[in-house]
Parts: C-alpha cells; structure tokens; sequence
C-alpha cells in the first residue's frame, strides 16, 4: 500500500476487530478458523464469517492481533497485511521512537509498528484495510510529535528538502544563540579568571547591572533558539513522557529559575547561595543546538546512497512520436515508446535495443567497471550511461516498475528495518529518561542532604550536569544509521539488501551453500573440448559435425552449432539426415559420411575408440560424457559438451574459505559429475542427485548441528530453498522470483559479491557494536561522575557547560563513525575480462576447447 492510500476505515469497538481471512472455501474452514482465534487466552470470542472472507475477534483485553494471525496461520489460513509509511517530524532521540511506537501500537487493529529515527519513518504493519491512515495521524499527534504528508514520488526529495530547511535553520539558531552566549560567557567566566574584567565589571559596570545584563542575555537564549526545546519538552512532561527536550528544559529552566531568584529576590535563598547560572543555561542551549545542527548535517550524509540512486534518473528522455524525435519529462513515457539515446546520455527507462550499437556503463547498477555492449535485442536499464554509440530502443518498464525504482525501494525498505540487536536499545530507551530524571532528584537531594556548604547550589548544579550529559540521542542513532550507511554502499557495490536482519544474520553464517546449475555453472551447455586425430583438421570436423547438428534439436547439438558460429564456420548442406535416439546422429556432409554419438554408436558402426581411451577417463574424471565423431568411417574427434563453470566460481569458493566459512553445493546432477565439479573449485559438501522439490530438504540437512546456512540461487526452483535458508542469496541475473524470494540480491551475478555482502555484513554489524559500546559506556560511565561520585576522593565535579559539550559530541561520534563505512572498500574486486576458465583447460590434449 502507498503511504498515501487511504484504507477503508473499520475501527476496532466492543464489537472487535476485523481481520480479512484468505483460503477458506467451506463451513469446515470457518470452523477450523475460530476454533484457532478462540484457544488464545486473550481472546474473548471469535465468529468468522465465509462470506465476507472475515474474522471479527473480540479481545478480553488489551488486543494482540500478532498472536491471532499466527493461530491463523497455524490453522492453515492467511491474513492479508499492508504496510503504511508515515514520516515523523520532532523525534530527537531513542525515548522519541520508543514513544511513537508505543502510541502507533495501541491504534486497534495495528499488528507491529517501528520507527527509525534515522530515516525520521514510522513503518506499520496492519490487517489489510482495516485501519484509517487519520487514526494513525492522531495517535503520532497525542504523542506529541507531526506526521509529514509527502507524495510516493516526491518522497525523496521532499525529505532531503526537510533536511536541508532543519540545517538552515538549526544553523540560524545556532548563530542567535552563540551571539548572546559569547559576551554573558566572558562576563561570567571572565570576572573570575581574568582580573581586568572582574575590575571592569566590578568598578565601571557595577555587579547588579552585570546580573542585569547576564539575565537579558540568557533569557534571550533561553526563549529565543532555545524555544524549540520548551515547546517539545514541557507537553511530555505533562503527558508523563519525558524526552531528550524534557531533560534539556529541566536542566535549563532550573539554572535560570535559580538564577531569577538570586538576581531579584536574593533573600530567599539561604546564606552564602545566591549565585547566579546564567552561563550555564545559554551555553548548554548552545552547545546542545551545536550538537544538533552537526548531528542533522551528518544525518543527511547517511542517506547520500539514495539520493545518487535518485539522481541516477533523468529528468526527461527523447521521445520518437510519428517519426518526430521530442524532449518529453519522464512522467510522460510509457511503456511501448520508442526512445532515442546519444553517446554519454543516461538511459532513461529500462528497455529492449532496436537499432544501434553501443557500450553501455552499468556499474551504478551492478557495480561491474566494464561496459557492457548492446545491440538489436538487448536490454537496458534506466540510469546507466551510454558511452559511444546511438541508439534506439523500446521502453518495457517505466516509473515505478524500472530497476532503478525497485533498486531504490529496496534499499529505503533495508535502511528503515530493524535489526535484532535493536531490541537490546528499544528496552533499555523506554525507562531510560524517567530514570535520568529519578537520578538527577537523588543527586539533588544527597548533595542538598550531606553535601558541603554552599549545598543547595552545589546540589542544583550537580542536578542539572546529570540532566544534560545523560542524552539517549546516540542510543536511538547507533543502529539505524549504521544501516543506513551500510545498505546504501551496498547497493552502491550491487549488492541489495531487500531485509535489514540480513545484515545482522549473514555476518553469523557457518555454512555457504550453492545451486550449482545457473549459480556456479554458466547454466547452459558450451562445447568444451574437442581433440582430433592426426589425420583430421579441428576447424573442418568442427565444422561437419556442427553442420549435422544443426538438424538435430537435442541442446548438445545446439552447444556445438553455437560454437562453429561463434568461430565464424559456415553450415554445410546436409542429406540423410538421420538421428537413432541413445546413439547418435549420422548423415552425408558434402560427399562426407559423418557419424556423431556415444562409444556405442561408434562402436556398432565398426569403429574402434581406444585411441581416446586416455582422454575419455580424464573427461570422465572432470565429470563430462564424451562424444565422439567420425568422418568417412574413421575416427575423427572427441567432443565434451558440458555446463561451464562461471568464471568467478573457483575464486569465490577460495575467498569464502578464507573468512571461515565452509562450502556446500546442491544439484540435481549425479554424484560423479557433483563430486567432480566440487573438487575442481575446492567444495566441501556436496548433496547430489536432488529432485527440484528436493533442495528445501537439502538446506535443512544442512542446518544440522545448529549452523547458519546463506543459499545462493537463481531459478525458480530456488525460491524455496531461498526462503527457507537463514538468508537467501540471488543473483540478479536470474528469475524474478528467486529475487523476490531472497533476502539478499546481487545485481550483477557475479559470486564474488557474496564475499563482498558477508565483508559489508561484518564491517556493519561491528560498527553497530562500537556505537552501542559508546553509546552506552558514555552513560554508564558519565553519569556518576556528574552526579559527583568522584568528589570525595579527588574534589572532581562535571560541570554542565562540560556535561553539555559531551552529550553533544557522543551523538555526533555515533554519526561520523556510521558514515566511516561510506569508505568500506571491497576486499574482492569484480574480475576483469578474460579468458574463460573451464574445466577443460586443465585436460592436456592434442587441440584446444572451442
């Protein structure tokens, strides 16, 4: 669903909730149904109904529509879900995100909801049509924060658009507030460090206009930049939900209410305690706007991957119209129209070449350097580079439905995701700012108690550094930048994350397994090797056999009529033609008898073989059945025809040894062939002979002993296995749906991405781990100091403006470690061009492979 459908709205009321129900077709399937819904302890009643294809479920209490769905799964039945998309505006830190989620959880009827801060997005998951968009808008809005309406297309742009008006004017307060800061800081911290201005202030300006002129200045910060956090922070502590906002305006409100009092009512205060704070409040509003002006600049560098994947679009494309080549805008093609490229261009939309010829530069797609070359009947793909040539092609996919947009859907989906390592965060955030204010209350009430004269203000200030330093921002900015960044140089590599777990899962697996047809193979049968006897030429049998072939359909023979072409080897006519079905093919060949087939057709026209004895079994040996062809009643050639190995293969096996991980490889094939393609690349395991509905029972046999298995396909056959795999790997070469079907996707089908996606897996699940360690050791360890923990041993106290500046920078070191990982190289290069590498160039025989 987009975010700005509105579903039909069907509340939840005393009446219950409605879930729509997929696969019932008869009054046992109602039964079965309810009989699910109701066994749940919190379930009050359940009635379904066939017709309407409908649950209405009734809860005892709060609703846990999460539980029901899985009892309908479990019975047999689906529940259709969609996903709706909100932007969130006013989230500064974790305590926010956990707030939105609760208050989007409690909606009736929403099954999950999660909210990145990062991203600044709140995905829910719901029954489908079940939910109106404006409760949803309300629930954000009572827990104090605003829903940003974007349009799907101009989301993007809208949200870097948002960002950039947030720098501008974070950079805008932060210039106000540094302004009046600067003089209230010297004349504060002046008087006592600096003997000419204490003497200035003293003798010229006199001490009351000083306090005077120091309230002007702060309550100028205070309530001119530093509005912002009052105008959050007061409604969430009168809903009893205080945030980051909320700890800034107690610590704030109370240095300067404390100050007020000092400055015109002194005698309120007891002996010796009035002193004034004026510097603290306006250096900790500017300082912390600091911290939030680099922190939402370093936010917009997270997301740089997507914006240069929007980029990658033109804004329009020339279009042919009744011979009449037009600049037309981009929303303006459609699928069918003829467009017309020049050299250095980018193509518009993904297509199919008409006329022309030229080297198109894909790499910002599959992350292969190499152009690629296109010619009448291949395909392009909307925003990759034309090099040299013109041409024109016939649009297939436009919007929505090009590469590009699925590319770039793929990677908001994995930078809005949640990891499992997130939950750790998410429970430690929901009573983290109530327990931050709870410690500042017992810091102020020990110091008040037991501390040292002055104790109120050494009890006030004590209060306040333990209110600014303890910041929840880096907590809820660990994770979600971190994937972010990482997913986004993936996909820059051609590496998609269609999940966010998988990111946390790959870097754990123990076991890489393989299909092995269409995956390590080429997947379609190439002609080999092919060795002649001394009598006869390699181009002109080539040639006589391939012509025979060429009338038969079997795809061995379609292998060798392949090759002769690519060779340039012209047919010859062909007559009595004849093909006996497990021995061969024969016929007249330019006055030639020619004869190809099996040992056992040779055999029984009277031919001895024993002259390939030697090559057979080394054919044999490296898994391939030999043909042989005579000519004229003699013995000419041996012939393999087999599905070559891809040439990254052998390296790729190689590299994943090297991180650790052990090797498997599934196929249908028989179990020499499988054994001798795994010992040619280095595999450890081998499940052979496995039927197509065969390789989900494969991956589970290879689960054995509780290991982390990644499946790599391509077929439509995988899609299963895939799914079933602890992460699924497709390369982007094969069907939709195994892409569809996996969690990771390799755009460009070479192997050696997989080394790359458990390298980037690895680089980001550990950056993760540094930010929480910071995140979390800042406040472990920052918190008791503030409150004075070291007092009695050194004299050491924190002070705010000190607390201030750190609860700034820990947020800003979470970011600009996260955005270390836009400089993650690949340890495994995409190959360059090449000889092709087959198994056959290990074979030393008379000739060569064709």
């Amino acid at each position: 669903m987009s975010a700005t459908a509105e579903p039909i709205t069907l509340p939840a009321t005393s009446a219950g909730i409605d879930l729509p129900i997929e696969g019932m077709t008869c009054a046992s399937c109602v039964g079965r149904v309810e009989k699910a819904i109701r066994a749940l302890p919190t379930v009050e009643a359940a009635n379904v109904n066939l017709a309407t294809e409908k649950a209405t479920v009734k809860f005892a209490g709060e609703a846990d529509l999460a539980s029901v769905i899985q009892a309908i799964k479990k019975a047999g039945y689906e529940t259709r879900t969609e996903t709706v998309e909100l932007g969130i505006e006013g989230m500064t830190c974790a305590s926010c995100v956990s707030r939105v989620e609760k208050a989007l959880r409690k909606v009736p009827g929403v099954i999950d909801a999660s909210v990145n801060l990062a991203t600044e997005k709140a995905t829910i998951t719901l029954p489908a049509a079940t939910v109106s968009r404006k409760s949803l808008e309300a629930a954000v809005d009572k827990a104090g924060y605003a829903v940003v309406r974007t349009d799907v297309a101009a989301d993007a742009e809208g949200a870097e658009d948002r960002r950039d008006a947030e720098v501008r004017h974070l950079r805008n307060a932060l210039a106000i507030a540094a302004t009046l800061t600067v003089p209230l800081f010297v004349m504060e911290m002046g008087s006592h460090f600096i003997p000419a201005i204490h003497d200035w202030i003293m003798m010229d300006l006199g001490h009351a206009n000083s306090l005077y002129i120091q309230f002007a200045l702060a309550t100028g910060v205070l309530f001119g930049p530093g509005l912002r956090f009052y105008r959050k922070g007061i409604p969430a502590l009168w809903r009893l939900a205080p945030d980051m906002n909320s700890l800034v305006v107690l610590g704030t409100a109370a240095a300067w209410s404390y100050s007020l009092v000092a400055t015109f009512a002194p005698g309120l205060l007891p002996s010796g305690t009035a002193n004034v704070y004026y510097e603290a409040a306006a250096v900790i509003v500017t300082l912390i706007l600091l911290g939030r002006f680099l922190e939402a600049q370093a936010k917009g560098r997270t997301s740089q991957a997507i914006k240069r994947l929007v980029g990658l679009q033109p804004k329009s494309a020339r279009v042919v119209r009744d011979g009449v080549v037009l600049e037309l805008a981009l929303e303006s093609v459609a699928a069918g129209d003829v467009l017309d490229i020049r050299p250095g261009e980018r193509v518009p939309v993904d297509g199919i070449v008409m006329e022309g010829e030229t080297y198109i530069d894909e790499s910002m797609i599959t992350g292969e350097p190499i152009p690629v070359r296109k010619a009448a009947g291949s395909e392009v793909v909307g925003g990759t580079i034309n090099k040299n040539g013109s041409i024109r092609f016939t649009a297939t996919k436009v919007g929505a439905d090009t590469v590009l947009s699925q590319i770039i859907r793929m990677v908001e989906a994995a930078q809005g995701s949640k990891l499992p390592i997130q939950a750790l965060v998410d429970k430690v955030t929901a009573w983290f700012v109530p327990a931050v204010i709870a410690a500042a209350l017992l810091t102020f009430a020990v110091w008040l108690v037991w501390g040292p004269s002055p104790a109120l203000s050494f009890a006030l200030v004590n209060a306040v550094a333990v209110l600014i330093i303890a910041c929840p921002c880096a907590m809820g900015l660990a994770t979600p930048t971190s994937i972010m960044v990482g997913t986004g140089r993936a996909a820059e590599m051609g590496i998609l994350f269609r999940k966010g777990e998988a990111l946390q899962t790959l870097r754990s697996a123990d076991v890489v397994a393989f299909d092995k047809t269409g995956t390590l193979t080429k997947g379609k049968p190439e002609l080999t090797d092919l060795v002649t006897t001394d009598e006869f030429n390699e181009a002109d049998v080539l040639r006589l056999v391939a012509s025979l072939e060429a009338k038969s359909e079997h795809p061995i023979g379609e292998a060798i009529v392949n090759a002769a072409r690519d060779r340039g080897l012209v047919d010859a006519v062909v007559s009595e033609f004849e093909a006996e079905p497990g021995f061969g093919v024969s016929g007249i060949v330019e006055g030639h008898s020619v004869l190809v087939g099996a040992d056992r057709a040779l055999t029984k026209a009277g031919i001895d073989v024993g002259a390939f004895a030697t090559a057979a079994k080394q054919l044999g040996d490296g898994g391939k059945s030999p043909l042989y062809a005579a000519v004229d009643g003699r013995l000419a050639a041996i012939i393999a025809v087999s599905d070559p190995v891809k040439e990254t293969s052998a390296a790729t096996v190689k590299a994943l040894h090297d991180l650790g991980l052990r090797v498997a490889m599934i196929t249908g094939d028989n179990a020499r062939t499988a054994n001798a393609v795994a010992a040619a690349l280095g595999i450890d395991e081998v499940v052979a002979e496995v039927l197509p509905d065969g390789k989900v029972k494969a991956i589970k046999g290879l689960k054995r002993d509780d290991r982390k298995v990644a499946f790599v396909g391509d077929g439509i056959n995988d899609a299963p296995a895939l799914a079933e795999a602890d992460v699924g790997l497709a390369v982007g070469t094969g069907t939709d749906i195994a892409i569809e079907s996996a969690d990771v996707v390799l755009m460009s089908g070479d192997l050696i991405g997989i080394v790359n996606a458990i390298a980037i897996s690895r680089a980001t699940i550990g950056n993760i781990k540094q930010n929480l360690f910071w995140a979390f050791a800042y406040n472990v360890i920052l918190i008791p100091v503030a409150a004075g923990v070291l007092f009695p041993i050194n004299g050491m106290l924190l002070s705010p403006i000190l607390a201030a500046g750190a609860m700034a920078l820990s947020s800003v070191f979470v970011l600009g470690n996260a955005l270390r990982l836009r400089r993650f190289a690949a340890p495994v290069q995409p190959r360059e061009p090449g000889r092709q590498i087959t198994l056959a160039n290990t074979l030393e025989l008379k000739g060569s492979a064709s």
